[in-house]
């Protein structure tokens, strides 16, 4: 291994780094019947001439420049794109830029945000779907990295470009799945920073009422007896997106708030975001109807959580708090209304059999929140029982897996969404007192 290194070492960066990457390609191919692997010789020689940590300290590493560097990005495009063996591809980029706890990784980590960008770019599909596999495995604190390089390329760099980020949806569905738990999970709305772009709502909620099973891919498709490395993202965006709904309306009274202490001029664009998270927010319900289907062919209602206790609790401590830090007489309508959201989540997810809540854990869970008529009915009443369908009269899915008819995208929420809004909270009333 030492002469390939001293080889390696006479030739310019571009042309170690493809010899390398020709080498990683026998190593592991060969190998994957007697189990994939790479011995740290060869880990060495990928991170050092091709994520271009030096070996040591004296060795004087010729940089690539910023032609070399496009140049190889488009080698490994098409490297991935002409690998017909789909097992070869996923194990080579595994061994490319699963993260050691070592200094290459911040190489790693820049080199995969500019690959998985150009492949939206040029929508190279097998690299998309190596990523969701890489986002699917990775700690959720790095997957959060690479969506954020993928949002300030397409929403804030070149704000005209989201529509090829938009296209993703149809060339990799489960990349987009992956990449949608990651901005949730990315913008959590603990800060006005950390409040998603309104380009990349629009994507999303676009993405979810075009297709509702999109959030659901990465579940249906995980084997059950497979276990996840602990952090890393969860198995649906349910709960990330469940966080923007209810959180939106306080969140952005915050935002008023703190434009006015500051002086800073108030977005105007804050009429359409609400529309489009009223629309997200019935789009998510839907979901949990879709899930329901799901379960119940898979034997599993009552038996599997996809909304989690814990996340659930999580979200009211960060509702909690977010209304503590809110003037209550003047952000009355917005606390009602996230109230009003989570409510409507919490009866339809524990109905549909998502949520495996006891009323007694749920009381608990929300005792320290502010008084909502809804909320108090769903912790009083009782639940539809995990075997019964659970069918709100107002905007039911079809009877086909997934084709539920969203509300048309030119209503505002003061008219039509929030219609089925009220609609959805007069069903879940009901349902709770007559059950």
């Amino acid at each position: 291994m030492s002469d390939i290194r001293h080889a390696l070492l006479r030739r310019d960066p571009l042309s170690a780094a493809k010899e390398v990457l020709y080498h990683l390609d026998i190593a592991l191919g060969s190998s994957l019947q007697t189990g994939p692997g790479l011995d740290k010789n060869t880990v060495d020689l990928v991170e050092e001439f091709i994520f271009h940590v030096p070996k040591d300290r004296n060795t004087q590493r010729k940089r690539m420049s910023c032609v070399q560097e496009l140049q190889l990005l488009e080698i490994m495009c098409s490297y991935f794109q002409e690998q017909s063996k789909d097992a070869v591809r996923q194990v080579i980029f595994s061994a490319l830029f699963s993260l050691q706890g070592n200094k290459a990784d911040e190489n790693r980590m820049a080199t995969l945000g500019k690959l998985v960008s150009m492949a939206v770019a040029v929508c190279r599909v097998p690299i998309l779907e190596c990523a969701a596999t890489w986002l699917q495995r990775t700690h959720s604190a790095w997957c959060v990295r690479l969506a954020l390089v993928l949002v300030d390329d397409y929403c804030t760099l070149v704000p005209g470009s989201i529509a090829t980020l938009q296209n993703v949806s149809s060339a990799s569905p489960r990349f987009c799945c992956q990449l949608i738990t990651a901005v949730t999970a990315l913008y959590d709305f603990s800060s006005d920073e950390l409040t998603p772009p309104p380009s990349l709502l629009d994507m999303v909620v676009g993405w979810i009422t075009e297709d509702p099973r999109l959030l659901l891919l990465t579940f249906i498709n995980t084997p059950l007896s497979s276990s996840l490395p602990l952090g890393c993202l969860e198995a649906t965006p349910l709960t990330g997106l469940l966080r923007w709904c209810v959180k939106a309306p306080l969140a952005s009274q915050r935002a008023r708030k703190s434009a006015v202490t500051s002086a800073q001029p108030v977005q105007e664009n804050g009429v359409v975001c609400e529309e489009l998270y009223s629309k997200l927010h019935l789009s998510v319900l839907q979901v949990f109807l879709i899930l329901q289907v799901h379960l119940t062919e898979q034997n599993l209602l009552g038996r599997l959580a996809v909304l989690q206790v814990e996340s659930v609790a999580a979200l009211v401590e960060e509702v909690s708090a977010l209304v503590e830090e809110l003037n209550p007489l003047h952000a009355a309508n917005q606390i009602q209304l996230a109230l009003d959201r989570l409510a409507q989540a919490l009866q339809v997810a524990m109905a549909t059999g998502a949520l495996l809540c006891s009323r007694e854990d749920l009381r608990t869970l929300c005792s320290r929140l502010p008084h909502n008529n809804m909320l108090q009915l769903v912790m009083s009443g009782p639940v539809v029982p995990h075997g019964a369908a659970f069918q709100p009269s107002v905007t039911a899915p079809s009877a086909e897996l997934g084709a539920p008819t969203p509300p048309p995208p030119e209503q505002r929420r003061s008219d039509r969404t929030h219609q089925h809004e009220i609609g959805f909270r007069h069903e879940i009333g009901s349902s709770v007192q007559s059950g």
